[in-house]
């Protein structure tokens, strides 16, 4: 399964509660600073695991990870390989 920017990005807005419209939202675009909060990474976390199938490992659970929708993309591309 290909991890497409895109989905991440619905993803992130839908579950996430950020502040920012979803065209705002690049693919470096500090998600934190738009208004993604510890609480709701855990939301984001949770959605991206049903959606893509595959589990956050201990050492993926941080806030770099959940920083970008880049970052985002990169680790579930590593956990979906």
């Amino acid at each position: 399964m290909s991890v497409h920017l895109e989905q991440v990005r619905a993803l992130v807005v839908e579950h996430g509660r950020i502040t920012a419209s979803p065209e705002e939202l690049g693919p470096e675009s500090d998600l934190y600073a738009a208004g993604l909060t510890s609480l709701t990474t855990v939301h984001v976390m949770l959605a991206l695991e049903d959606h893509f199938d595959v589990e956050f490992p201990d050492n993926l659970l941080s806030r770099q990870t959940f920083e970008t929708l880049q970052s985002i993309c990169e680790a579930v591309e590593e956990l979906v390989d």
